[in-house]
């Protein structure tokens, strides 16, 4: 329990490192409109997600840096529980490719392929959810544009801005808390231990999509050479599409995205893709 608290603590640190000034950073970028000068940049991108143009930077920042960097510039935004989802079903997929795609090159996994799949597939993926009848997104109501709050002064708005941008903190620290208390106690579970010591394709999908690519690749490059290499392609591919399921798409409920569906829709894609893709590779290098 120490060790976890120690780690709660330190991941606290960082998300209010990160996510205030981010936050007040957005805050200010969305009232002066200065995004309106680079916006358009991406704005294929939000455009083919039915995104408000003014979640490029959300975008940007949680494909190169992490999450909590995304639902910072995010959460300023008035979007709708259909668009909160889309942008986590993406965000789900592609997001932290830097540290994550180097994980995928210690399993022998193509830098190259994982960068195209992460960021093509999050855009097929996020764009098969738009195609839902937006009556079954939780409290959903028609997209509107974008309107910056109104303040009377710049104190004010960094006063306001502050504010807001602590609640959220607090949110994302205890939810986070919670998760890895949840976590750590999974990890140390002696079936757990035991597993993990006989690897299997089953049990190592299984720990990538509860724990995340960090932990489930953690666990591969260890034993990696107990598993075929279309194993080890099925897994990485697999993983690449739905990983962290449980954390990773909390942090956008608390926003008003739909669990059941960020979730659905990331599982059966995986399922798809992995298996399509395993049947190219072993079809192309077997």
């Amino acid at each position: 329990m120490k060790n976890t608290l120690k780690k709660a603590w330190h991941s606290a640190l960082i998300i209010i490192k990160l996510v205030v000034p981010i936050y007040i950073i957005a805050d200010i970028l969305y009232y002066y409109n200065i995004l309106s000068y680079i916006s358009f940049i991406f704005e294929p991108i939000t455009s083919f997600l039915e995104l408000p143009k003014e979640a490029a930077l959300a975008i940007v920042s949680g494909i190169f840096l992490n999450l909590y960097a995304a639902i910072a510039f995010a959460a300023p935004l008035d979007m709708t529980s259909f668009e909160w989802s889309i942008l986590a079903i993406f965000l789900g997929v592609c997001h932290s490719l830097l540290v994550e795609n180097a994980i995928m090159k210690k399993l022998g996994i193509s830098v190259m392929y994982s960068y195209l799949l992460r960021f093509f597939g999050g855009l097929i993926i996020a764009k098969s959810a738009t195609f839902i009848p937006k009556e079954f997104f939780e409290s959903a109501k028609e997209q509107t544009s974008f309107v910056a709050p109104s303040y009377n002064s710049f104190s004010e708005l960094l006063m306001h801005s502050l504010f807001n941008a602590t609640i959220l903190t607090l949110k994302i620290i205890v939810l986070i808390t919670v998760l890895i208390i949840i976590m750590d106690f999974i990890k140390n579970l002696s079936f757990i231990k035991k597993a993990s010591k006989n690897l299997s394709t089953p049990f190592s999908i299984f720990i990538g999509l509860f724990l995340g690519i960090t932990y489930g690749a953690g666990v591969l490059i260890n034993e990696v050479k107990s598993l075929s290499k279309a194993e080890i392609f099925y897994i990485a591919s697999f993983l690449m599409i739905c990983h962290s399921i449980i954390e990773d798409t909390l942090l956008f409920v608390l926003f008003g995205a739909n669990f059941w569906i960020v979730v659905a829709i990331r599982v059966i894609w995986a399922i798809v893709l992995a298996y399509i893709l395993t049947w190219l590779y072993k079809r192309l290098f077997s």
